[in-house]
């Protein structure tokens, strides 16, 4: 097994886990038990790991960020949104 497989696998099987979590998310709008911290963090995280994948040309770091960012900040904007309607009423 090559180190690229082993990054590759690492990829698939790490952000494999975070999507079941990111769909429910999406599908239901329910953020309210979400911590906008961690999601901060993650979502500002999973583009810098993106960005420092993209400057060693490593596709597995690249793809696994790029995906995650995606959906981490997909989850981030519904948390804002939903934080800044309940402080409008």
């Amino acid at each position: 097994m090559t180190i690229s497989t082993i990054g590759m696998l690492a990829a698939i099987l790490t952000t494999g886990a975070y999507i079941p979590q990111a769909y429910k998310t999406i599908k239901t709008r329910q953020t309210r038990d979400l911590s906008i911290v961690t999601f901060t963090m993650l979502f500002v995280g999973t583009i810098l790991w993106f960005i420092y994948g993209m400057y060693i040309r490593d596709t597995p770091l690249m793809l696994a960020n790029g995906i995650t960012a995606t959906l981490s900040g997909i989850i981030f904007f519904l948390k804002i949104n939903a934080t800044g309607k309940r402080r409008r009423r």
